[in-house]
């Protein structure tokens, strides 16, 4: 395969994964273990500057984003696929369905950025444009979105890996491609089914977030609040959010 990835079953249902701003394909923690993978076919691509792929050039935004996921799908074989994206790579994955909506079945988006332009004021807005050379303002920002719950040698392991698996041109790069993207009049009206996850502690992509744009867009939207999570269910609550996930790809 041309383009790195990452693996998890050989099922049926064919799953397309997008990572979020902080993480790459190789840190989705337990919750590994608790994908089926007799009825499912998970795909993690890393995107350029991250993970695996962390040397490879580009641009550094969504656009190129889908470009890479509908090619690594055409390499897979996958003429339709369902998209799960977590954060950042939930607006990505509303790329994907922009550039090929005859290719996506169904849309998972885990504390997903919304398709609008992420408003920031100015305190905000250097907080996270600044978080790409500065490591202490890239804890500040897991802990608020984790709702000031996690420990602190847990939000520093998230920095550690985050900076050692990804190129500070890259992570500022996205940053300033998910912040400014308009795609919300590209996605209203869409019938693909979607399910929106939240962390019920996550403090930025609220419950209230999500009803206000994910659900007023897309006919077909759930939104679903996760108990005992932040903005990482996959980490913080891997079995419910397992649940959630298999049980809306697979229903009637």
């Amino acid at each position: 395969m041309a383009i790195a990835h990452r693996r998890i079953g050989t099922g049926p249902v064919r799953v397309l994964v997008l990572h979020d701003w902080f993480s790459t394909s190789g840190h989705w923690g337990s919750v590994l273990d608790h994908f089926d993978p007799e009825r499912f076919s998970y795909a993690f691509l890393d995107y350029r500057g991250y993970g695996d792929r962390r040397e490879v050039p580009g641009r550094y935004d969504l656009a190129e984003i889908a470009d890479d996921a509908l090619a690594l799908a055409d390499e897979l074989g996958w003429d339709t696929f369902s998209l799960m994206g977590h954060s950042m790579g939930g607006k990505a994955a509303q790329q994907v369905l922009v550039r090929a909506p005859e290719r996506i079945e169904r849309i998972v988006g885990i504390a997903p950025v919304p398709a609008a332009p992420y408003v920031m004021d100015e305190a905000t807005h250097a907080l996270f444009y600044g978080a790409a050379e500065d490591p202490a303002k890239r804890l500040a920002i897991l802990d608020l979105v984790t709702g000031q719950r996690a420990s602190r040698h847990w939000l520093a392991g998230m920095v550690a890996r985050s900076l050692e698996t990804s190129l500070p041109e890259a992570f500022a790069g996205y940053l300033a491609s998910w912040q400014t993207l308009d795609l919300s009049d590209a996605v209203k009206g869409s019938t693909v089914p979607v399910l929106v996850l939240v962390g019920e502690y996550d403090l930025a992509l609220t419950t209230e977030v999500m009803q206000a744009t994910w659900k007023a867009w897309y006919p077909h939207c759930r939104v679903h609040s996760l108990p005992g999570s932040g903005h990482y269910p996959p980490v913080e609550t891997p079995v419910a959010f397992v649940t959630a996930v298999e049980s809306f790809l697979t229903a009637a």
